[in-house]
């Protein structure tokens, strides 16, 4: 059985409270893009987890794929069989595209389809968040509100099909923890429930994104890449998540042609076409990661 999980943009960022539990209540909206990975699952002897494209690095039952497999086998030891999994990575890693995220929540889905668990989204969001907090965000897989750890969610009516997504990617990894050590929670200056009812030209005004000035401090060529997709025609640019995409939504058809000097991925999307991409990343043909 096949699935192919897709990234997500944030479309505004808050981090709103550091809480006791060492984790962080913010406010964002969750979009999710067309830029798709391949996941496969095939009954095996033994469950293997094979990962070809980028690389990734750590060890493989560090991978949220084989997370999400055991959870799976541990709530229902009789009903898993063991699998050959295998993952084909296109969504850089260490972007805040949501990559690892949308893997663990796919696997959990495909599980629950090939095994016949009958699970409804309720019950699949709640063993996503053991996974990660934007896991949830992926059984829906709809634009959504999200607030506390990112899990509490709300579907927002928001439609950006009639406009052009360039993404960004530079050869960057942002380390999310660092991140937020960088951050002072303040209060949403936006409620961004009330995102929709914006023109998008409007957003550069009223929403933001709080890892920007800290990111962009570190990364000042990020800083010059979002001035640039401006430069050249966004209606709005924004890093998404702590980085260290960047993202611009254009008229339709419209796309920038960066001079930034960054060795950077082009990742260019709009409504009924395949996405066009160049890139200067080297890229595996063929890693394979085993665990058993």
């Amino acid at each position: 059985m096949l699935a192919f999980p897709n990234c997500k943009i944030n479309l505004g960022l808050y981090i709103t409270k550091r809480r006791d539990d060492g984790y962080h209540d913010l406010e964002t909206v969750f979009y999710p893009l067309k830029l798709k990975e391949s996941l496969e699952i095939v009954p095996s002897k033994k469950t293997t987890l094979h990962v070809t494209g980028l690389h990734v690095h750590g060890e493989p039952e560090d991978n949220l794929v084989w997370k999400a497999y055991k959870l799976m086998k541990t709530k229902f030891p009789d009903k898993i069989p063991p699998f050959n999994i295998y993952l084909h990575k296109v969504i850089p890693m260490g972007a805040g595209l949501g990559g690892g995220s949308s893997n663990g929540a796919f696997m959990l889905q495909l599980l629950n389809d090939y095994c016949g668990l009958g699970l409804n989204k309720e019950q699949l969001s709640a063993l996503a968040l053991q996974l990660g907090s934007d896991c949830p965000f992926f059984i829906h897989n709809t634009p959504q509100f999200a607030e506390g750890r990112g899990e509490k969610m709300s579907p927002v009516l928001l439609d950006l099909s009639d406009y052009s997504i360039q993404l960004i990617c530079p050869e960057i990894h942002v380390s999310t923890a660092e991140a937020f050590k960088a951050i002072t929670p303040d209060p949403a200056p936006f409620d961004l429930r009330n995102l929709h009812k914006l023109p998008v030209e409007e957003w550069k005004d009223f929403i933001g994104n709080d890892f920007e000035e800290p990111v962009f401090k570190k990364y000042p060529e990020l800083a010059i890449i979002k001035s640039e997709l401006y430069e050249q025609g966004a209606l709005y640019a924004s890093m998404s998540g702590s980085g260290s995409a960047i993202f611009g939504i254009f008229p339709d058809s419209k796309k920038a042609d960066l001079k930034a000097d960054a060795d950077h991925e082009d990742i260019y999307m709009h409504e009924g076409e395949a996405i066009k991409r160049k890139t200067k990343k080297k890229i595996a043909d063929s890693e394979m990661a085993e665990a058993v």
